[in-house]
């Protein structure tokens, strides 16, 4: 679901709501002509992967676009109401690993999900949902001026900022809207370290079974947090519709939240084994994520080496 400062664009994939958030209407991201769409398609039909890859002065850019006040400003133009009863304020160990993206999308609106540094070989891979990065079923329809705060509380980076490099989703949610998870690869920061050298990493499984218990943490858009503040949902995820469901209420703003299994509150740290992905509209307490199987972890790993 994509929101705006007047009113709740909803984006329906079945029966789900997506969870991104945006505010007030910046500029327009305009997509590429048809056929060179469809060349690209053509010659990309083969893998299952679709990267999008962002030059050094747009990075740059990016960086220089997310001021603080800019992000001040993004959190305050967005309301979705109260909090819900089963999200509540992570006041336990500060989650360094869990931060803000921010990025304009493809409307032009500013606007920030959630997403999380996990361990890699290149030390900079972030995981996310799809839709955080582009429009499903719309090639031409991609985010720009991405950025990802690790450990952002209340207007404080405490451990700076990282622009996007490189976003990887599968094929088949550039086609599709399928497979609603993300890998993407970052920049060092100012010092020339790289992301997990400065807030370390959390586990990744892939082809894990469905069930246990399920830590959800997003920067969802309800009041009082407007985004400024972490919060947490924990349940037991079960299979539903060829994804996985865990009972949670966060809206706007959580979507690419990480899913924790075997998470240990002293320390911060689990096993990611989805993402934030939609509520069900017809059970808006059920928070979906995808099953990281085979494909996700090509996405993966084309981020990891990126």
């Amino acid at each position: 679901m994509s929101e705006t400062s007047a009113s709740a664009i909803r984006r329906l994939r079945g029966r789900v709501l997506g969870l991104a958030v945006a505010s007030t209407a910046l500029l327009l991201a305009a997509p590429g002509p048809a056929s060179a769409v469809a060349e690209q398609a053509r010659a990309a039909s083969a893998d299952p992967v679709s990267v999008l890859t962002y030059t050094p002065k747009e990075r740059q850019e990016a960086l220089a676009y997310w001021t603080p006040a800019r992000v001040k400003a993004v959190g305050k133009s967005v309301d979705l109401g109260p909090t819900g009863p089963k999200a509540k304020p992570w006041q336990g160990t500060a989650m360094k690993t869990v931060g803000r993206l921010f990025f304009v999308n493809a409307n032009g609106a500013d606007t920030w999900c959630t997403a999380t540094a996990v361990k890699s070989a290149n030390r900079s891979a972030v995981m996310t949902a799809a839709h955080c990065v582009r429009r499903g079923s719309s090639p031409g329809n991609t985010n720009i001026a991405m950025v990802f705060v690790p450990g952002y509380s209340k207007g404080k980076m405490p451990h700076g900022a990282f622009a996007v490099r490189a976003a990887v989703t599968p094929r088949s949610w550039e086609t599709d809207s399928t497979g609603d998870l993300s890998t993407l690869a970052v920049d060092a920061d100012k010092s020339g370290r790289q992301l997990t050298d400065v807030v370390d990493g959390q586990d990744i499984a892939f082809n894990r079974p469905v069930g246990g218990t399920v830590s959800s943490f997003g920067y969802s858009a309800t009041r009082p947090q407007l985004g400024e503040e972490l919060l947490r949902c924990v349940g037991t995820a079960k299979r539903e519709s060829g994804l996985q469901a865990i009972p949670c209420d966060m809206t706007g703003g959580s979507s690419g939240g990480p899913w924790l299994a075997d998470f240990n509150a002293t320390t911060g740290k689990g096993v990611l084994v989805s993402v934030n992905s939609a509520l069900d509209s017809l059970t808006p307490t059920q928070m979906q994520g995808e099953v990281l199987g085979a494909t996700a972890k090509k996405v993966y790993d084309r981020a990891q080496h990126s």
